[in-house]
């Protein structure tokens, strides 16, 4: 959980530069990709968190890696760096774009369901999402089986649950009281 927090405060002190130095979109670019690389390189991940390898030979690492990153990401990796905390760089980044969402007023809505669902619904679901929030709603669709029918919602920390599978099991549990 301490990663979690350090990594979300250093996301939201690189947002606050972007911001100010009017560099939103090219330092979002920059952490979406670098989040990527993290992602699909594990040997990176592996240098970043190894107390064995110098920080200027990982500066220097990084710097090859990404080179075209804008100079204001560029300083901020080097800062991250020089400062110990190169292990969290993958989580600054994944920090950084939930940030910027709030900060841009988009809500990520993420909607679960059994089967693919037709537009009609998923436009019902949506607008009924948007009536309870203030922002714009952005979706992402997710298909599990296990539910058998229904769907669930997630948005932030609030979850509706109205899948056949939770149904059941909330029978299960009265019954079995």
């Amino acid at each position: 959980m301490k990663s979690s927090k350090s990594a979300s405060r250093y996301a939201q002190a690189l947002l606050d530069l972007a911001i100010e130095q009017n560099k939103v979109d090219a330092v979002a670019a920059d952490m979406k990709y670098m989040a990527t690389v993290c992602a699909e390189n594990k040997d990176l991940e592996n240098m970043l968190q190894s107390p064995i390898v110098k920080a200027d030979k990982k500066i220097a690492v990084l710097n090859a890696i990404f080179d075209q990153f804008d100079k204001v990401t560029n300083m901020f990796i080097e800062l991250i760096v020089k400062n110990g905390r190169e292990a969290y760089l993958s989580q600054i980044a994944a920090s950084f774009d939930g940030l910027l969402k709030a900060h841009q007023g988009i809500v990520p809505v993420t909607l679960i369901s059994a089967h693919k669902l037709d537009d009609k619904v998923k436009k019902e679901i949506v607008s009924k999402v948007q009536a309870s929030t203030s922002g714009t709603v952005e979706l992402t669709e997710k298909i599990d089986t296990d539910l058998i029918g229904g769907f669930i919602v997630r948005m932030g920390d609030n979850q509706i649950d109205a899948s056949v599978a939770s149904q059941i099991n909330k029978l299960k549990q009265r019954l079995t009281r």
